[in-house]
């Protein structure tokens, strides 16, 4: 019961922090992609050229996917914490 219940506790995180991440991920790999295509297609290779923009995307994901993020990380704590006497063996 402890093994399965840690087993669930690992694919719950692993779910947790794609969950976390992807929001900020995603739009700066399309904006790193549209911003080295227009390098490649301009033969611009300034370093800030590619950085500033992804740091404004992020940010901008950070604002809008923010409060989505923390109720995901908060409800997770929460589980943690309930299931902790599960996880430790005290209760079934």
């Amino acid at each position: 019961m402890e093994q399965t219940a840690v087993l669930e506790l690992g694919q719950k995180m692993m779910e947790v922090v794609v969950m976390l991440s992807a929001p900020l991920l995603l739009p700066a790999l399309i904006v790193g992609l549209l911003v080295g295509m227009f390098q490649a297609a301009t033969q611009i290779n300034e370093m800030t050229l590619s950085f500033i923009p992804k740091l404004a995307v992020v940010a901008v994901a950070v604002v809008v996917f923010g409060p989505w993020m923390l109720d995901v990380w908060l409800s997770f704590t929460r589980e943690l914490w309930q299931n902790i006497p599960v996880l430790i063996g005290l209760a079934n």
